[in-house]
């Protein structure tokens, strides 16, 4: 008896190895087609969230990118001189098996006060890479966010390079050898979630997005609007567009061989599209700083 069941327990360890995953699976594609074209903004580009930098921390430093009348511009649409939309996500959210499914851990700068890109595409269940090139303190706040609600993925402090001066940034100073201390950070989502956002919780104008994906077969639209996905199994798809102020769905079949073009034109929403907008003549002006001024040496921003 005790023979019959190491056996049947064998069998049954051995049966687990060889199941099928209801993963991704990598598979040769002889014939697959691509997806292209090109992502546009169909109306006049929103305005950007604005923050008044002297009721944030590190006002001067931060300032060295801001409007040069003490706010600090983010603007989430970044749209090229023909209407072309940087940053916009394209996901074929179907596709069960494919070409392979390599995953480099993104790198997220903190970088004058900035989170860069703005747009990381990452794989449930691995890593994210962030680092402070910055003289100043960072403290990275990651959520996951859906419909369902939000639920905290990280909060850690960001370390600063011991060699690093924020006298010599002020004073326009290149210097080499910015980074701190790379934190390695791992995403692991919830059931149905595949979205989160990074903010710094002393710099709230920092804040940078992460969509995830569970197959290869995604891409990041370029400054000109412009993307491709190849090697797609032939088939017909739901091809998912996103961004952090648009989601939309689309139908597409992809033949043997061949390009598909699907251009993707998304209406400029319109109205007041955040709670952060640039108010002139804020009772929280600049003289607030005293002596200090804020100076935009890096980059003079405009609305």
């Amino acid at each position: 008896m005790k023979s019959v069941v190491f056996i049947l327990c064998v069998v049954f360890i051995v049966g687990l190895g060889t199941m099928p995953s209801w993963g991704y699976e990598e598979i040769p594609v002889s014939n697959g087609g691509t997806l292209a074209g090109v992502v546009t903004l169909v109306g006049d580009v929103p305005k950007p969230k604005g923050y008044n930098l002297v009721t944030l921390p590190d006002a001067v430093y931060c300032g060295r990118i801001s409007t040069g009348t003490g706010w600090r511009l983010l603007q989430p649409f970044v749209i090229g001189p023909d209407g072309g939309f940087k940053n916009v996500v394209i996901y074929l959210e179907e596709i069960k098996e494919g070409k392979p499914f390599a995953y480099e851990p993104p790198q997220i700068q903190a970088i004058d006060c900035t989170f860069e890109p703005y747009i990381t595409i990452v794989r449930d269940r691995q890593d994210i890479k962030v680092v402070n090139m910055d003289p100043v303190l960072h403290d990275i706040q990651g959520y996951e966010t859906s419909k369902f609600g939000a639920r905290v993925l990280f909060n850690v402090p960001l370390p600063m390079s011991n060699n690093l001066r924020k006298q010599d940034l002020l004073d326009g100073k290149t210097v080499k050898n910015r980074a701190g201390q790379v934190l390695t950070q791992p995403i692991t989502m919830g059931k149905k979630r595949n979205l989160f956002v990074m903010q710094c919780g002393f710099h709230a104008y920092m804040e940078s997005w992460g969509f995830a994906v569970e197959n290869p077969y995604y891409a990041l639209s370029a400054k000109d609007g412009s993307y491709a996905i190849a090697n797609v199994p032939p088939g017909t798809y739901t091809v998912q567009v996103w961004h952090p102020m648009v989601n939309k769905d689309y139908t597409v079949t992809i033949t043997p061989n061949q390009t598909t073009e699907l251009p993707i034109a998304i209406d400029a929403p319109k109205g007041r599209l955040y709670a952060n907008e640039v108010s002139e003549g804020t009772r929280f002006g600049m003289e607030l700083l005293g002596e200090a001024t804020i100076k935009p040496i890096v980059k003079r921003q405009t609305y």
